[in-house]
């Protein structure tokens, strides 16, 4: 008998599948062009040639890719946490929005490569610099959604609240937290690749691990195998954080229209 409905499994991976067909064919057209060009390895590998590279020595992407998620991850928590921390004042305030505002403007327009060695100078070597400049690239977009969606609320719900006699609080938990939750999850999805992006622009300049130091030193090694094999790692690493995002959105806005598949 006939389901009437796909099950949870079934659509995962129909909803995946896009995805894998998607990068199957950009591999198999670079494979062929490589093939047919007889482009030199040091210019640009075939995919087969990184991918055995990367099954040579699993372990090491691996390994760099986490300290590379370990550090976008901390940079993405940290510039959302203090980006919905200043739009929740500023949603409630228009003085503090035009005194803010602005900085965080100056904040969004700074080169991120003329801030990257003024953060090794100020806080070393380690993992600080990294993680910083993943904030600092994640800030503006949680910001500004989140600053639209704390004001995007329903007028007759928030009437409705107000002749009850609902106190501030009530009012930001019950109405204003839930209608800008899509308006999150929209900066969520921007500002997570954004995040690895920023840990890898740390690395370039205060870093001797990471995908952002494999990349660099490949590239003086003319090592374009291990430089593509990092490249992939980091494309997987971003295309899985934008599909967990995804997921976490469908889960918990699943009452939402922005979910709905037409």
């Amino acid at each position: 008998m006939r389901a009437a409905w796909p099950r949870p499994a079934a659509q995962r991976v129909a909803a995946l599948l896009p995805t894998a067909v998607s990068l199957l064919v950009v591999g198999v057209v670079w494979e062929a062009w490589i093939a047919v060009a007889g482009t030199p390895v040091y210019l640009v590998p075939a995919p087969s040639v990184v991918a055995v590279r990367m099954s040579v020595d699993p372990g090491y992407f691996l390994g760099q890719g986490a300290i590379t998620l370990a550090e976008a991850l901390g940079g993405f928590l940290l510039g959302t946490g203090v980006a919905l921390s200043a739009a929740t004042a500023m949603a409630h305030s228009l003085v503090l929005e035009r005194a803010l505002l602005p900085l965080a403007v100056l904040v969004k327009v700074t080169p991120i490569v003329a801030v990257a060695p003024l953060f090794v100078i100020w806080f070393g070597f380690g993992v600080m610099p990294k993680v910083l400049i993943a904030a600092l690239i994640t800030f503006f977009p949680a910001l500004v959604n989140g600053v639209t969606g704390l004001r995007a609320v329903n007028p007759g719900a928030l009437d409705f609240l107000r002749s009850v006699s609902a106190s501030r609080r009530e009012v930001f938990f019950r109405l204003r937290v839930p209608s800008a939750m899509p308006y999150l999850f929209a900066a969520f999805r921007v500002s997570i690749p954004l995040s690895v992006i920023g840990a890898v622009v740390g690395e370039w300049f205060s870093a001797d691990r990471g995908l952002g130091a494999v990349i660099i030193v490949a590239h003086a090694n003319l090592d374009t195998p291990t430089l593509f094999g990092a490249i992939f790692t980091l494309a997987v690493m971003g295309i899985g954080l934008s599909l967990a995002v995804s997921a976490l959105e469908r889960r918990i806005l699943f009452w939402h229209e922005s979910t709905f598949i037409v």
